[in-house]
């Protein structure tokens, strides 16, 4: 039987992910989920390649194994509503789509939201609510979510995205600044405090918008 290019793109792994990764499900969505369908047209054929792309706008899709590696270390329970901060290209809510209940995703640049909406629906994710907004802000109307993750680096961690996680909760998410240095965090709010674990050195666009805004 002759396969389409399409479907051998959906279902072929992306470079990298045989180093730690090992989640069933993630490994599953990395795999269903044609990130080539959510890079421009002039990088699809980089799109396995285990490195970021360029999608305007000073902006980038992050490379799959970060990817991967932030949802597995989420860990995403199926019954999950999850906030994503920085929506991008899409490709990161594309990928929980497909293990959690639902996701809400927030992107500072209304074109890259628009287009990152318009891609889901296209590939028929419908478990997936796009908005352009302040990430630093959240999404109060929606919370309180059972675990966020933040695709951008703020200098420290936006307390009003500690207030709109459940107790018990989870977030990911890179902190420190281009100059300093950054590091990818997993938070666990537990009792009101937060329980925090260092995962490893990363490089992301820094998170812009007002931290000092107010819903």
């Amino acid at each position: 039987m002759v396969t389409s290019k399409r479907s051998r793109m959906t279902r072929y792994q992306p470079d990298g992910l045989g180093r730690d990764i090992w989640h069933p499900g993630v490994l599953d969505a990395m795999s269903r989920v044609p990130r080539h369908e959510l890079v421009p047209p002039e990088y699809r054929h980089q799109a396995y390649g285990d490195h970021p792309l360029p999608i305007g706008y000073g902006q980038t899709i992050s490379q799959p194994y970060i990817v991967a590696l932030m949802t597995q270390t989420l860990d995403p329970q199926e019954t999950d509503r999850v906030l994503e901060i920085g929506t991008g290209s899409g490709y990161q809510a594309a990928v929980l789509a497909r293990l959690v209940h639902h996701v809400f995703t927030i992107e500072i640049i209304d074109a890259l939201a628009r287009h990152a909406a318009a891609d889901l629906r296209r590939l028929g994710v419908t478990n997936v609510t796009v908005k352009t907004g302040n990430g630093h802000l959240g999404w109060a109307e929606n919370a309180p979510f059972d675990a966020i993750l933040v695709t951008c680096a703020p200098e420290s961690v936006p307390p009003v995205l500690v207030e709109q996680l459940v107790d018990g909760g989870r977030m990911i998410l890179p902190v420190g600044s281009a100059e300093s240095g950054q590091d990818l965090v997993l938070l666990h709010k537990v009792r009101g405090t937060l329980q925090r674990r260092s995962v490893l050195p990363v490089r992301f666009v820094p998170m812009t918008g007002d931290p000092a805004s107010h819903p």
